[in-house]
């Protein structure tokens, strides 16, 4: 199963790791909005053992709305209670050892369950009430995080031109390619790794407002002042996040 997903490499810095994967995520409806940083506005929020990885002197943090759907383990059916939800991701960009990939300051979803399941991974879920529909080919996305963790996503967006995938050594690679995750909990790292094919994106038309997602994100976001792409749908296998030595 996913053998030729598990072939398609040759966009990858570094091979697959040893042992099998334990989950399969399909990811539809993405927006990658991206905002350009001062590295010391973002690097003082990162966990020890982690430096903030830059694109020509400039830190990047991106959100990304989008839904999952067919969330299954490994060996195990779909479960129709967790397969199916939406999510928003904060994430900047980091490095170790090397290795390049994201770190993440807030995920948040509609789905109770994921929320439990991914906190026992160390992920840092919130549950967030989250909407989104799609009328006249632009699709809606609204998320709202209550209690001790509040925060407020609005944004619009929709996929604008032809689809092409991201030129290597390009900004765009530079943000879309990253294959390693880090989280921080209780003092301690941990790292996780992920495969998907290489991304199929277009640009995007986007508008969005946030507030109290990061500390440092501005209110107000809009592609006239940020890159943003889109991608209908990936695939993504996940391996077992593991401590990090």
């Amino acid at each position: 199963m996913y053998e030729d997903l598990l072939n398609s490499t040759a966009h990858r810095d570094r091979p697959l790791p040893p042992g099998p994967w334990v989950m399969m995520q399909q990811w539809e409806y993405l927006l990658f909005m991206h905002c350009r940083l001062s590295q010391q506005v973002v690097e003082q929020y990162l966990p020890p053992g982690l430096e903030l990885d830059t694109y020509d002197g400039d830190a990047w943090v991106s959100v990304i709305p989008f839904k999952v759907r067919k969330l299954h383990l490994r060996g195990l059916p779909q479960m129709p209670f967790l397969n199916n939800f939406l999510e928003v991701n904060v994430r900047t960009y980091v490095k170790r050892h090397g290795m390049k990939g994201v770190y993440f300051f807030g995920l948040g979803t509609n789905q109770l369950g994921t929320v439990l399941g991914a906190r026992l991974a160390t992920l840092p879920y919130y549950y967030a009430d989250t909407l989104m529909n799609i009328q006249d080919g632009v699709i809606h996305f609204r998320s709202e995080r209550r209690g001790k963790y509040q925060g407020i996503l609005n944004v619009d967006y929709q996929p604008d031109g032809e689809h092409y995938h991201p030129e290597k050594d390009s900004l765009e690679s530079w943000l879309l390619d990253r294959f390693f995750l880090w989280t921080y909990k209780h003092g301690a790292l941990y790292r996780g790794v992920i495969h998907h094919k290489q991304w199929e994106i277009q640009k995007a038309q986007a508008a969005m407002e946030q507030r109290l997602l990061t500390p440092f994100l501005p209110n107000g976001v809009s592609n006239g002042n940020a890159p943003a792409h889109y991608a209908a749908s990936q695939t993504a296998l996940i391996w077992r996040i593991q401590k990090e030595k």
